[in-house]
């Protein structure tokens, strides 16, 4: 277990730069998300701290060690593949135990290591099959059991979820927050699933190409996110493009006067909105800002209605409804009345 600080870590390739000036301390015992679309830089940023890529410029530390020019195996990293990586030749045991043997643990030492690894995955008893005789997730917990052994300073993980189906993904990712907590192991996880990375961080970085555009918990990066970018990454969010003309008023592009908490900053704005905080019928009645809406489509997700609606010709949102019992269900070319307070709005002034 160790602190980690990455310090205005850069990677280019030529022209084109895929990290840029990232800087992210990480407490010992913290477990933090690298969330971000395909391409944001996520992965290669993860390369650059378990030591396969070099960085273009910058420093990374762990614990009081400069690691930034070492290579993988003088960092102490546990690595957890998307892939899993395991070796189809080798046993459980065998595939657990092969990183120790390449740092020459002696087999007195491996054998107790390999048996704890693989209790605390819950695969004991396992050690004699292949990896073709296991499922997916048990495949993915071996690959973890492997980087336990280890005995990292920081754990490492690249989208370590993403070949598992929706139910057992769900399961392992429990699993794996549970046991890196348990252990006090300072984890990165890469991940482009919003839904991974709300309930497995302690904290949680969004990148957008190659820069950091917020760090926080999840709370703070739900109710106060940085920019437009972020509030539309983190959770879902209906956008009504306009202008602000003077403090707390929002003009829409299709002429809506809407109330809202900006500041007296005049010029091309976005107003954000949380679907889920955009209150229909009745309880729309006694807020500032009330208006007549038409569905042009519903989806049915379950626990929630998902309506699409327009405001005018220019403005649509999106609205989130629990499916409550013996509810009428909005068809399209209904007329809703809507409405939302004044300070559920974030607004962010848009370039021209």
């Amino acid at each position: 277990m160790a602190r980690l600080s990455i310090d205005h870590l850069n990677k280019r390739y030529g022209d084109l730069t895929v990290v840029d000036d990232v800087t992210i301390d990480v407490a010992d015992g913290e477990f933090l998300v690298l969330l971000g679309p395909s391409g944001c830089g996520k992965t290669t940023t993860l390369r650059m701290i378990a030591g396969f890529m070099p960085p273009s410029a910058g420093s990374i530390t762990i614990g009081e060690r400069n690691v930034t020019g070492l290579p993988p195996w003088k960092r102490n990293c546990g690595l957890v593949f998307q892939s899993y990586a395991l070796f189809p030749h080798m046993t459980v045991a065998e595939n657990v135990a092969f990183g120790l043997e390449m740092h020459k643990v002696s087999a007195a030492e491996r054998t107790p290591r390999v048996a704890e690894a693989l209790r605390l995955v819950r695969l004991t008893g396992f050690d004699s099959r292949y990896p073709r005789q296991l499922s997916g997730g048990q495949q993915q917990r071996v690959a973890l059991a492997r980087a336990l052994a280890m005995e990292p300073d920081v754990l490492l993980l690249d989208e370590p979820l993403s070949n598992l189906d929706a139910k057992l993904r769900q399961e392992v990712r429990v699993e794996i927050s549970d046991l890196t907590r348990k252990l006090g192991l300072t984890t990165i996880m890469v991940t482009h699933d919003q839904e991974e990375a709300l309930t497995m961080a302690d904290r949680l970085v969004v990148m957008e190409k190659g820069q950091v555009r917020q760090i926080g918990t999840q709370r703070e990066l739900y109710e106060k996110p940085a920019d437009r970018f972020v509030a539309g990454f983190i959770g879902r969010s209906a956008f009504l493009e306009g202008s602000v003309a003077e403090a707390g008023r929002f003009r829409s592009a299709g002429g809506l006067d809407i109330a809202c908490m900006a500041a007296a900053v005049p010029g091309p704005a976005t107003l954000a909105l949380r679907p889920e905080r955009v209150a229909v019928g009745a309880e729309s009645e006694a807020l500032p800002n009330g208006f007549q809406a038409r569905v042009e489509y519903v989806s049915y997700l379950g626990a929630l209605l998902e309506i699409d609606v327009a405001l005018s010709e220019q403005d649509r949102m999106l609205l989130q409804i629990p499916n409550r019992r013996g509810m009428v269900e909005p068809k399209t070319g209904d007329t809703l009345t809507i409405g939302w307070a004044a300070d559920v709005g974030l607004v962010y002034p848009r370039a021209v």
